[in-house]
């Protein structure tokens, strides 16, 4: 029969064997909680995230291989600000506030799945989506860090 394929979002580290997963994986033969602690032990780091998760499995040889993709931009900001939700009006309201660190940290974790260019591309498109959750880098708002950015004055960041 060959491969089939079962992708889901699950939350980080809490994957359970009730739907969407559970339901499923029964009908492909594997061990559906050793599918499930794999998964969460893969997703631990991004606990309390929306993480998309692949599970191909090899219906002949019942083996299977688990693939985690990556949070969003916007989860991970969250995580590194230490918030739930974004402000919900950006701009006049602020949420939280990252260091450059978690700007570059997130823009890192980024960089292999993004088409840019550079590093610097990247965390600029992270600190466009920290403007749209209402997130302060390193005490300023988007705006201005951008500008700092365009100016050079974060290049030894870059390199």
């Amino acid at each position: 029969m060959g491969e089939q394929k079962v992708s889901s979002l699950v939350t980080g580290g809490g994957a359970s064997a009730g739907p969407p997963l559970g339901p499923a994986l029964g009908p492909l033969g594997v061990n559906i909680m050793e599918v499930i602690n794999s998964i969460n032990e893969k997703t631990k780091d991004f606990e309390g995230m929306k993480v998309p998760v692949t599970v191909i499995v090899d219906t002949d040889t019942k083996s299977y291989d688990i693939e985690i993709g990556i949070p969003s931009a916007a989860a991970l900001i969250m995580k590194e600000a230490g918030i739930q939700k974004g402000s919900g009006t950006s701009g006049t309201e602020w949420a939280g506030d990252v260091t450059m660190d978690s700007v570059l940290k997130v823009a890192n974790t980024k960089l292999d799945k993004s088409y840019a260019s550079s590093l610097k591309s990247v965390a600029k498109t992270i600190i466009g989506t920290c403007l749209a959750l209402g997130v302060k880098v390193e005490g300023k708002t988007p705006k201005e860090i951008t500008a700092e950015i365009n100016e050079g004055k974060w290049d030894e960041k870059f390199q």
